[in-house]
């Protein structure tokens, strides 16, 4: 299937087999099976996208991540998937901006050529209430992986993947309490601790696409698990 939004071209066309029920997941999915934090019915909050970029590496299908500078006003010193806020320049919101957005976040952050990534889907915006930002989650094959790292350390603390295998692991999962009480799910992977926004998307896409497999959702890991 191919669409486009605006003049940016989105095809689910020559994904390996093993990344099919991701796409035919973002056919369907609805808002609230990703998160209860939509982005506010009045409007308001900063358009931003992420890239969710799947390669395949010498582990087998894996997910491009970066932890963020522990320097930035947001979000600091979480890991996350590369992306942020759109430019004027990245085109309409509601069109080919957030694609624009999130493969220009993603080369400046971690350097990735970004002809060779194939955007396959879009799903549903959600909103990160703690800093006010209306996300649109790219979903993305790295068709063509080139070398990538942390461009500016004043941004990108450092850049790594992380094989599904690891995500899908029962012994790395576990669920985080932020110290306003909210629970969500995380990831002990590449030595970091996923959580927040960045663990809920991932989460949520094992699930519908049917990788999930039992964990124990009673195992509490702190945010300050490294103390």
């Amino acid at each position: 299937m191919t669409s486009t939004y605006g003049d940016v071209e989105v095809s689910a066309q020559g994904l390996p087999e093993w990344l099919l029920p991701v796409a035919r997941l973002a056919e369907t999915i609805e808002p609230r099976q990703l998160s209860r934090f939509l982005p506010p019915e009045q409007g308001g909050g900063r358009p931003s996208a992420v890239l969710v970029l799947f390669g395949e590496g010498p582990a087998g299908p894996e997910l491009l991540l970066m932890e963020r500078s522990g320097s930035l006003r947001s979000h600091a010193g979480q890991p996350s998937f590369p992306g942020g806020a759109l430019d004027p320049e990245d085109g309409d919101p509601e069109e080919e901006g957030p694609l624009r957005a999130a493969l220009r976040e993603a080369e400046e952050e971690t350097g990735l050529d970004p002809s060779g990534v194939q955007v396959f889907a879009v799903l549903p915006r959600l909103y990160i209430p703690v800093s006010g930002f209306v996300v649109t989650p790219v979903l993305g094959w790295w068709r063509r992986p080139t070398p990538v790292g942390a461009v500016d350390p004043a941004e990108t603390a450092r850049v790594f993947t992380v094989p599904v295998a690891d995500l899908t692991d029962p012994a790395n999962r576990a669920t985080t309490v932020h110290p306003s009480g909210h629970r969500g799910p995380a990831f002990l992977v590449g030595s970091a601790l996923v959580w927040g926004f960045t663990a809920g998307v991932i989460d949520r896409i094992l699930h519908y696409a049917g990788w999930e497999r039992p964990w124990d959702r009673a195992k509490r890991v702190p945010l300050d698990w490294r103390a």
